[in-house]
């Protein structure tokens, strides 16, 4: 069987590793990471083991980082704990093989910031690009996921959208969210607590 081969690049949050392995079961990956390593195993189908074992050149926020397995590929995504750019993905004995980003470095970060074990020529800020909208994709559950659609709809909301937000959850007592300012505007927003639930203003 041949090498499986990995790649990784960086942005100046992230640092990134694809495992090229085809077809891998979820439950046949097990990714450790920890603030300054990196664990990953893969059980084939010839019932051998792929392992990958890092010292990593930076610190990382292990409960941050995310693993995506993929019909053509292992995807790791690992949170910085800081925005430095590594030299290398793995430590390399050097103190500063982690640097800080300044705009300095704008001239050789496409040089410095991804290395890679392919000889073609990869578009980086395309992939830079792409990780921002799968970081758009990602989907929060429970209040997070609500907390995370309001902001949206906030942030991409018209100035009137936006008004109307603020309007509606304020009058209401944080019990009403609106984003139609035509309605909102002409009267005051009434307390509509969720059902079983008394509203009970409080008087100093």
């Amino acid at each position: 069987m041949s090498k499986i081969r990995h790649e990784w690049y960086q942005t100046e949050t992230a640092v990134v590793i694809s495992i090229f392995h085809k077809n891998a079961k979820p439950e046949d990956v097990d990714v450790q990471y920890s603030e300054k390593a990196l664990s990953v195993c893969i059980k084939l189908s010839s019932g051998s083991d792929f392992t990958l074992e890092l010292s990593l050149a930076g610190a990382i926020l292990p409960d941050q980082c995310v693993t995506k397995v993929l019909g053509t590929k292992i995807e790791l995504k690992m949170k910085k704990a800081v925005g430095q750019r590594w030299s290398s993905l793995e430590y390399d004995g050097q103190s500063d093989s982690a640097k800080q980003f300044s705009p300095s470095d704008s001239a050789t970060s496409a040089a410095l910031s991804y290395p890679s074990s392919a000889a073609a020529h990869k578009d980086w800020n395309a992939l830079e690009r792409e990780i921002k909208e799968e970081e758009k994709k990602e989907k929060p559950e429970g209040d997070a996921a609500l907390q995370k659609l309001f902001q949206q709809i906030y942030g991409d909301g018209s100035d009137e959208v936006k008004k109307a937000m603020n309007k509606s959850f304020s009058e209401s007592g944080g019990t009403v969210l609106s984003t139609n300012w035509g309605d909102i505007q002409k009267q005051n927003t009434d307390v509509k607590p969720p059902d079983g639930v008394s509203y009970k203003k409080f008087e100093q």
